[in-house]
This record gives C-alpha cells, structure tokens and sequence, in this order.
C-alpha cells in the first residue's frame, strides 16, 4: 500500500477561471460572460446579447487555454493547502483539457510554485481516477472538482474515494447546490484541509 493520493482538479479549485476568461472575452470579442449563469454556453453572450451558441462558446474556451492561461490567478489557501497534503499524500491535477494544453497547464501551475504530476482528461472523471487508484494502490483517496458531474462518475467508477465539491468562484459558488454524490461541499482551502487531511490520514470520521 502506498501513500495516500489526494486528487484535484485545477479551474475554479486550484486557479481561478470565470473572471479571468471573462475579462478576456470582453477585450478581445466584446463578448459578456455572467458568472451568475449556470451553463457555460448559455453564460456567453455577444454584443447584442445574444447566445453565441456551444460550438463557438468551446472554441473561445479552447482559445483560453492556448493564448491567455497566465491570466489566471491562484485560489486563495491553494499553495499552502498543497504543501501540508504533500508532506505525507502524493498529489495529481486531474484537468478537463486537451492534451495540447497540458505543457500550458504545467508551466502556469509552476509559475504558483505547484509542481505536482498533471493528467488532462475529457468527459468524466472517474475511469481516469479508477486508472490512478489501479496503478498507484494509495492507503486512501480524496478527490476535489467543482462540477457535480464528475462527482457522479467518480462515484460511479470508484466509490471507495472521499468526495469533496468545491468551488472556489464565490459568484458561481452562491449558485451552485452542493453535489448530491459528494461526501461535502466545502469551499475555501483553509477549512477543507482538515476535512482532506482527516480522510487521507484514515482517522474516524463521518461520511
């Protein structure tokens, strides 16, 4: 048995995303992006208001992502949420990216000190976290995203990982309810690192 594994995801968890691509939408298209709107697409709208529609929405994320990744900001507690968990868990960033932008990914997490395996992913999560546990036999497992649908696979394919939703953003937070397939929702680093600690340590806690 080897140590345990926390699991994380990186966009609104690790770094900050909504505002930043929101911003950048705005200089470069004249585009709006409400980070009061659930869906990503429908949260997108062009100069007179309207949808720009999913095909386009996707490519702008994927325009993100290759050119103005450095915009994004590190989550408040992150850093050092990750260092107290590295000192006794091993740590993977389980990104929903191409695998294009995985060398982007890299250096904008090692520009925040961060410099932990990162594995890019599409779709659900939890096959990739059930291929993780296969080859890494951690002691136990704690994985953290912000989207409720991963948590669902996760649960899935995996259901012996502890499950925590959060979502760093606190506009998308106040609307966004809490996964029904997570353990706990909880949505600052400060106060989830006991919570990740307790169940990566195997104390006696409740589900």
């Amino acid at each position: 048995m080897s140590r345990p594994l926390l699991i994380s995801d990186c966009d609104d968890v690790l770094l900050h995303f909504g505002p930043h691509f929101a911003e950048w939408v705005a200089e470069a298209h004249g585009y709006s992006f409400s980070l009061d709107v659930p869906a990503f697409a429908g949260a997108l709208r062009d100069r007179d208001g309207g949808e720009v529609g999913r095909e386009h929405a996707f490519e702008l994320l994927d325009a993100f992502f290759d050119r103005e990744m450095h915009r994004q900001q590190l989550v408040a507690g992150a850093l050092d949420a990750l260092r107290t968990i590295g000192e006794t868990a091993d740590i993977v960033i389980l990104t929903n990216i191409g695998d294009q932008y995985r060398a982007n990914r890299i250096a904008q997490l090692e520009r925040f000190d961060i410099r932990h395996r990162v594995l890019c992913n599409q779709g659900g999560k939890g096959r990739p976290v059930l291929e993780l546990i296969e080859a890494m036999n951690p002691s136990a497992t704690v994985f953290v995203d912000d989207l409720p649908v991963h948590h669902e696979s996760v649960a899935k394919h995996a259901p012996q990982v502890w499950r925590l939703h959060m979502v760093a953003e606190p506009r998308v937070a106040a609307i966004t309810p809490p996964a029904p397939y997570a353990h706990a929702r909880i949505d600052a680093w400060d106060e989830a690192l006991p919570w990740i600690l307790a169940r990566l340590n195997q104390e006696e806690v409740a589900a």
